[in-house]
This record gives structure tokens, sequence and C-alpha cells, in this order.
């Protein structure tokens, strides 16, 4: 996050000079999946993990009588010319892809870690430290921070999942190297989101403290499991589904950022920190198209809007298991809301942001379902919390449970 990683005494090599990260956003649209992990919402539950703290449920409850919006081919047809013209106009040009970094001022995993082309005394040195620093963090937030990474590495399902949603829309890659923006902003997401999961990934291999190949093994399931998510009708779900994504991923390794700093390992706060840097200029990318389409095209948009947080959103690695826990996912996320990485209340923040950042309220001119989406969305930050208070009650009242989780080597982690 902004400025965290000035605040922190680093070791040399980790606070060798690393090119700034480019921060192309206003303070009006501050914030990044995940999870980068957790949910949004919860699509479903299974029965043997119905011992989970009710956060879940709550959110669920809140988002359930959603009514059916964005059924017709109107708004995908006005959605698919929107997209023709914003490439056109240059708009993506300028407003989106002006939010990538230079590939020469961007960081990389190695600037921030140990480098091995040093002396093999001063490599044993750095690891050292780092291992030091690591060893302060609890499990509950190793736990966080593995689940994130292992998100983070699904980021091939995450890229077919982009181009498929374009395809029908003219706004994918079809060759694979198309020069029109919507291609090339695909390809520089994806270049940029590639090594968050490469610098978590190598953090924790050094860190020597969770069991690597059940991460490894969860990583390979989730790949070869895929993703689910809402199947867009018209192209306004994708943009929307994206800016909650990554704000939620903001937010997510913003929180671990604090909390590492606290637990004395610095090295993993300055991490985390540029990755919700990352997370935070995509989701501005994410929440000015959306921004854009509601300029010209209010009643589709918010009616899209409507359709995305009935449908309960969840993040894109709600399908992991390490093989031998099917709640894996559910486990992980209660842990991050126990340990506040991800909580429900930050859910109800995020929607409560969306709705002003966008001016849900102060729409004009809707058609009568516009007006029904509109009443739908602007009450749900309030249900939100209203049902997350509720949750948070239920859960005071219960007996603490955990459960025993194989990325820290069967510890038991604590769910609420």
């Amino acid at each position: 996050m902004p400025g965290l990683a000035t605040m922190l005494a680093l070791p040399s090599w980790a606070s060798s000079p690393v090119p700034p990260v480019k921060l192309c956003f206003s303070s009006t649209t501050s914030s990044k999946r995940t999870a980068s992990a957790m949910p949004l919402v919860n699509k479903k539950r299974s029965a043997s993990s119905a011992h989970l703290p009710g956060r879940g449920r709550a959110l669920r409850a809140a988002t359930a009588t959603a009514p059916a919006f964005c059924d017709d081919e109107q708004p995908r047809l006005q959605s698919v010319e929107l997209l023709r013209r914003l490439e056109q106009d240059g708009w993506v040009e300028d407003q989106m892809l002006s939010l990538l970094t230079p590939v020469d001022e961007a960081w990389q995993p190695s600037d921030l870690l140990p480098t091995f082309a040093a002396a093999a005394e001063e490599q044993r040195s750095q690891v050292a430290e780092l291992q030091a620093r690591a060893a302060g963090v609890p499990d509950e937030l190793l736990v966080c921070l593995v689940g994130n990474m292992i998100t983070e590495e699904g980021l091939p399902t995450y890229m077919t999942m982009g181009n498929r949603v374009g395809a029908a829309e003219g706004a994918n890659d079809t060759t694979g190297c198309d020069d029109h923006g919507w291609a090339r902003w695909l390809r520089g997401w994806t270049a940029e989101e590639n090594r968050h999961g490469d610098l978590l990934n190598r953090y924790l291999y050094l860190c020597g403290r969770v069991d690597m190949r059940q991460v490894e093994r969860t990583v390979h399931h989730l790949l070869r499991r895929g993703m689910s998510m809402l199947e867009p009708s018209c192209p306004y779900h994708g943009f929307i589904y994206g800016a909650f994504q990554e704000r939620a991923t903001f937010v997510s390794h913003a929180h671990t950022a604090k909390r590492a700093a606290l637990h004395g390992d610095a090295c993993l706060a300055k991490l985390c920190g540029v990755i919700a840097a990352d997370e935070k200029r995509h989701e501005v990318a994410y929440t000015r198209v959306v921004a854009r389409s509601l300029e010209a095209d209010p009643d589709g948009v918010v009616r899209a809007l409507a359709a995305v947080m009935g449908a309960k959103v969840t993040m894109p690695g709600e399908r992991m298991t390490d093989g031998r826990d099917d709640n894996l996912f559910d486990h992980f996320s209660a842990a991050a809301q126990s340990a506040g990485v991800y909580t429900a209340a930050d859910y109800g923040d995020m929607m409560e942001h969306f709705v002003r950042r966008w001016k849900v309220a102060e729409l004009g001119g809707l058609s009568g379902e516009g007006r029904r989406a509109q009443d739908y969305v602007c009450g749900l930050p309030r249900k939100i919390r209203r049902m997350e208070e509720l949750a948070h009650d239920r859960a005071a009242q219960k007996e603490t449970q955990s459960v025993n989780i194989s990325w820290v080597f069967d510890r038991p982690v604590r769910l609420n």
C-alpha cells in the first residue's frame, strides 16, 4: 500500500532501489482479488462446512432478494457498441493502458527478496534474516497469505476467462498479439499480475514456515479445477466483476501488509504493500470503464450491477483444495475473517464505496427495471451491515472453533 514501505526498517536486500510503483489514480477512486482470495459473497456452502461462522450466510441473505435484471438483448447490444466506440476514440489507450507501469519502471520479485547472485555467506545471511522476521508471523496470517498466493497463481485461468468474456464482442485477443486496446490491456494486466504469485511463492519458500508441497498441490488442483463466475450476458458484467475483485484483492493484501508489520516482518509487509498498489491501479481501470459506461447507458449498467450483486460474486480461488480438505476455501475464508485480513465488514465498505463512486443513487432517466435495480443496489450496503452485525453477535456467543490446515503442517488455525 502506498507509503507503507517507507515506514518499515528493511534489510539492505529488501530496501535496495526499486523503481517506484506508478500510481495513476485520484483520491476519489481510492480502493484488488482475493484475494486476493476471500469471497465477496460465498456462492455455496456444503453441509460439512456448516460449523463455520455465519458471516457468509449473512451476506447471502442480504443479496438473496435480488430481482432478475439485464435479461434482455438491449443492454448487450449497447455495451458492444460502447466497447467499439471506446477503442476507436482512444479512450482505452488514455484511460486504461496509461495505468499500466512500463516494464523498465516496474518492480520485479528479485528486487524485493534475497539475491542468489551474492556470495554464499551473504546468501545465508539474507535468508537467515528473512526467516528470523517470518518467525513472528502467526499461523492464521500465514494461512491468509498462502490462500492469497494460491489465488494469484491461478492467473492462467483468469486470463483465459477474460479472453472468453470478450470473445463475442470483439474485445478479446484473437491472435495472441492483437494490437487493439482491449487485447493490450488484457496482456498488460496479466503481465503485472504474474509477478504477484511469483513474489509471494518465493517468500513462502524461503521463510520455511509452510509445507510447500501441500501449497504446490493446492495450486495444481486449482488450475485443474478452474473457477466459477457469473455467466455474463453483456460486457458490463465483466467490468463490474473486475472492479469488485480488484478492490477486494487490494484490501486483502493491504491488511496483510499491516498485520505483517505489527508482527515484526517488515519484508513481508513491503511485499504485500507493492502488490496492493498494483491491485489498486487495476481497480481504478475497471472502475473507470464502469463509470464511463454509466454515462453512456445508465439503465443498462445499473441493471447489470444489480445482476452481478444478486449472483453472489465469489473470489476466483473458490474451487481450491489441497486434495484432502474439500472445504479448504471456506476454512481459508473463515480464517481471513477471524484474522481481519478480509471481512464481511470490508465487503460492506466496498459496496458502499462503489455506490458512492459511481453515483448510483443520482442516476436519472431510468426505466422501471432500472429504478428497481437502483433501489436494490443502493439498499445493499445498509442491508449487508445489518446482517453482519447480527452474524457478529451470534459468532460472539459461540465457542472458539479451529481446523487443522495442511499448509501449516496440519497445525490448528482459528476460524472465529
